[in-house]
């Protein structure tokens, strides 16, 4: 069992940044492929980013590619989203998972994060 926890959302003007977090507990967490979801109100879930177990590979939505980073620190059990040039159609609860594979059959996820970027 992984237990993942969100923190880093909020309130932001269009063109600003916000870092999102995701603390894992529970089972080995380094195994895990680890992604970013986001869903917007009124629309379906969708993929934002993900990184492979070590860290050596990424993968972006054409939405974000270039103003979001995904990245890990194994060692603190914990995946980032460093979010730049916010837009308005980025608002979203972003939700964090863990899963195996490349694309990964996820397996876990966060609660979720809001993050509102005003016009």
């Amino acid at each position: 069992q992984v237990q993942l926890v969100e923190s880093g959302g909020g309130l932001v003007q269009a063109g600003g940044s916000l870092r999102l977090s995701c603390a894992a507990s529970g089972r080995t967490f380094s195994a895990n492929t680890m992604g970013w979801f986001r869903q917007a109100p009124g629309k379906e879930r969708e993929f934002v980013a993900r990184i492979s177990w070590i860290g050596d590979h990424t993968y972006y939505a054409d939405s974000v590619k270039g103003r979001f980073t995904i990245s890990r620190d194994n060692a603190k059990r914990t995946v980032y989203l460093q979010m730049n040039s916010l837009k308005p159609d980025d608002t979203a609860v972003y939700y964090c998972a863990a899963g195996t594979g490349w694309p990964p059959i996820i397996d876990y996820w966060g609660q979720g994060t809001q993050v509102t970027v005003s016009s």
